[in-house]
């Protein structure tokens, strides 16, 4: 099982990306799926989940209305659309699959490589 994130780059401030999540099999349909970033220095932090089957969105307050989370079943592919972004949101971030929609890290059982996503002031 594996997870591909991809999207990352170098963008000014108030700028967009859109990073993507592909996961290698099926059987991500009864899974959580989300987003997590570590900035340089810091512990790694939630930053939103979305339910496979439901459509169930959690996200961190600070990215509220200005981060969307969605996915595409069909490609089995999770997307970050990042707006108004802020140098605070340099980070690398992460996508991960688990059994239930929680903000902790624990539960969940697979993890991405990481994107990085700088911005700049």
């Amino acid at each position: 099982v594996q997870l591909q994130a991809s999207g990352g780059g170098l963008v000014q401030a108030g700028g967009s990306l859109r990073l993507s999540c592909a996961a290698s099999e099926r059987t991500f349909s009864s899974y959580a799926m989300a987003w997590f970033r570590q900035a340089p220095g810091k512990e790694r932090e939630f930053v939103a989940v979305i339910s496979w089957s439901d459509n169930r969105l959690y996200y961190k307050n600070s990215v509220k209305g200005r981060f969307t989370i969605s996915r595409d079943n069909a490609k089995n592919t999770i997307y970050l659309q990042m707006n108004s972004l802020k140098p605070e949101d340099t980070a690398v971030y992460y996508c991960a699959a688990g059994p239930i929609i929680t903000d902790a890290i624990a539960p969940y059982n697979y993890w991405g490589q990481g994107t990085l996503v700088t911005v700049s002031s």
